[in-house]
């Protein structure tokens, strides 16, 4: 029995870009699902429930920041979003929104496939460094279940996306310790990602909107000012 295509739903509203796309990641052996505006994006994804989703900003009907709002209610889908050249803006934005990476256009074939290749590997943390691990990891209230791919705050689960778990669990198993950021952007997101201080940035301010009880004044996950950051077992409140 062959084994199963990733899929991939690409939206954009320019046909040439589309087609391109598209094709080119059919070559690669993709199976590609297009559309050509945010709703058709967003059903593709409910219907199809892909490996990843790649998203053109500039789309009528939804936009791309308005599609990936709307995953993240319901999905942890890795989401590549496409943005256009010196909107460093949009590029924030989107990762806030809950976007794992971005491709600035325009881009090459070969950046494109690199990109979709740097996410999907993410995703596949369980498979390879999670291996072999202790199963649980307990950090005051929080658990981290690396078997189950699950964060919990006591008894409540901490819906995560790819990214977000994969530098929380990484920070866990380092508990206590100091990580640069050039350290958590090389095993998070890859040696092609360092210097993208932003990536970091957005992504630790996500994560602790959601692990942190006040995340304007945070207890586990915290800041070393032009180094990086740690995560510590903080000491019971008064």
């Amino acid at each position: 029995m062959a084994a199963k295509k990733t899929t991939v739903v690409t939206a954009d509203d320019d046909p040439r870009l589309l087609r391109l796309v598209s094709r080119s990641l059919e070559l690669e052996g993709y199976e590609v699902i297009a559309t050509q505006d945010g709703e058709q994006a967003l059903q593709a994804v409910e219907t199809r429930m892909p490996d990843l989703v790649l998203l053109d900003v500039m789309m009528p009907k939804l936009d791309g920041f308005m599609v990936c709002t709307r995953i993240r209610e319901f999905s942890t889908v890795p989401i590549i979003v496409m943005t256009a050249r010196g909107q460093d803006k949009d590029k924030v934005l989107g990762l806030d929104l809950g976007a794992d990476d971005y491709l600035t256009k325009p881009f090459s074939v070969d950046e494109l496939l690199a990109r979709i290749r740097a996410v999907l590997r993410r995703t596949s943390f369980a498979t390879t460094e999670e291996k072999g691990m202790q199963a649980t990891t307990k950090i005051g209230e929080l658990t981290i279940d690396y078997a189950q791919h699950l964060v919990k705050r006591g008894a409540t689960d901490i819906v995560l996306t790819p990214v977000e778990y994969r530098l929380f669990a990484y920070m866990a198993q380092n508990v206590g310790r100091v990580l640069t950021h050039d350290q958590l952007l090389e095993h998070v997101w890859g040696s092609e990602y360092l210097g993208e201080s932003h990536m970091l940035q957005v992504n630790v301010n996500r994560l602790r909107q959601k692990i942190e009880p006040t995340p304007s004044q945070p207890r586990y996950l915290l800041t070393r000012i032009g180094i990086g950051y740690l995560l510590v077992d903080p000491q019971p409140t008064p």
